[in-house]
């Protein structure tokens, strides 16, 4: 289902639906960030994606990652809390919604690297480098702030 994000854009659409959505920061021993190519979009972006009904938001997190990359990980920590009502998601499907999505830390524990129907690429990208891809403002602001560190974004 193909999408469009729109970051604090007059021309977008109104928001008819909230949804809560996770992305997960996956660094390597030696620092590198696990992005993934999107299908629906072709940019580069965190795994990740909508919360579903009966599983927890580390089990959506979790699941997510192995679903997206193959990758089977162990959650270290809160990254960031994204609820920016200018961000918008727009489907094809006259869905555009509004996230409310937790950005959880994470290290790869098992599994090996593969695509999915969700990801059409995936590799392990070196923090230096991360700003030559083409990747969305907000899943930017979302890299960032992982690589920082710090205390939660909360925004």
């Amino acid at each position: 289902m193909p999408k469009t994000d729109y970051l604090n854009d007059p021309r977008a659409p109104k928001a008819n639906s909230l949804v809560v959505a996770v992305t997960v920061f996956v660094q390597d021993d030696v620092g590198r960030v696990l992005l993934i190519r999107r299908s629906d979009n072709r940019l580069w972006a965190l795994p990740g994606g909508a919360q579903d009904l009966g599983e927890s938001t580390a089990q959506a997190a979790r699941r997510e990652v192995e679903e997206e990359t193959g990758l089977h990980v162990e959650l270290t920590g809160v990254s960031g809390i994204y609820s920016d009502p200018g961000h918008v998601i727009a489907y094809d499907d006259g869905e555009v919604r509004q996230e409310l999505a937790i950005c959880l830390r994470a290290r790869p524990i098992g599994g090996a690297l593969r695509t999915s129907d969700e990801s059409s690429e995936v590799k392990w990208v070196e923090p230096e480098t991360i700003e030559e891809l083409p990747i969305h403002p907000s899943m930017l602001l979302r890299i960032r702030h992982g690589l920082k560190d710090d205390t939660p974004y909360l925004g």
